[in-house]
């Protein structure tokens, strides 16, 4: 893995724990020489993210779609591509990178890692999915998805997309040995 698509907050929580996580992860895939595509703004989790792996030497491209580039004080000292709407820069996010990690974040952050997992089972990438489960925070969200596999809304052979670690390296560890799971249909990623 080249690059990650890191998907997390543009929020500040009260809680000093989550930016402290953000900083650790951008200056970990920068010293791993993993390169970080994020939501390019200045704020929250996405900002710490982006400011550590710069600080580290790391590779930042930041995608930020032009109505956020005022409200999300977007990232000029990092590569940065700003695009029309929300649609262009999850495709470009998914062009841009080897594989998805998901920290604590918002609806956005909900957004986009729900879009890569339907994205992995419709065949338009076959890169993995990665969700930091630091301090739980995706405990319910883990355990609905197996709900849905139980119930029969997730394939057997798609269980296995979302891969969840509460511990970055071991995360990045199972990431790195990802198999390509079957599709459902085969999509053509350039439609994206």
């Amino acid at each position: 893995m080249k690059r990650l698509a890191v998907y997390c907050g543009s929020a500040t929580p009260a809680d000093p724990r989550y930016i402290e996580l953000a900083r650790e992860v951008g200056s970990t895939l920068a010293r791993q020489g993993i390169g970080v595509v994020y939501g390019g703004g200045r704020l929250g989790l996405m900002g710490a993210i982006a400011g550590s792996a710069m600080l580290a030497g790391g590779e930042v491209i930041g995608v930020i779609p032009q109505a956020l580039v005022k409200g999300e004080v977007a990232n000029y000292d990092c590569e940065l591509t700003i695009v029309s709407d929300m649609h262009e820069r999850k495709a470009a996010f998914t062009r841009l990178s080897d594989g998805f990690l998901v920290l604590p974040g918002g609806v956005g952050t909900m957004d986009e890692l729900w879009e890569a997992v339907s994205w992995a089972q419709l065949g338009y990438h076959n890169k993995p999915v990665g969700i930091l489960n630091a301090f739980g925070f995706y405990d319910g969200l883990l355990a609905f998805n197996r709900h849905m596999a139980e119930v029969g809304f997730v394939r057997p052979a798609h269980q296995g997309i979302i891969m969840a670690e509460s511990e970055l390296d071991l995360l990045l560890q199972r990431m790195h040995a990802h198999e390509p799971i079957t599709p459902i249909v085969k999509m053509d990623p350039d439609a994206l």
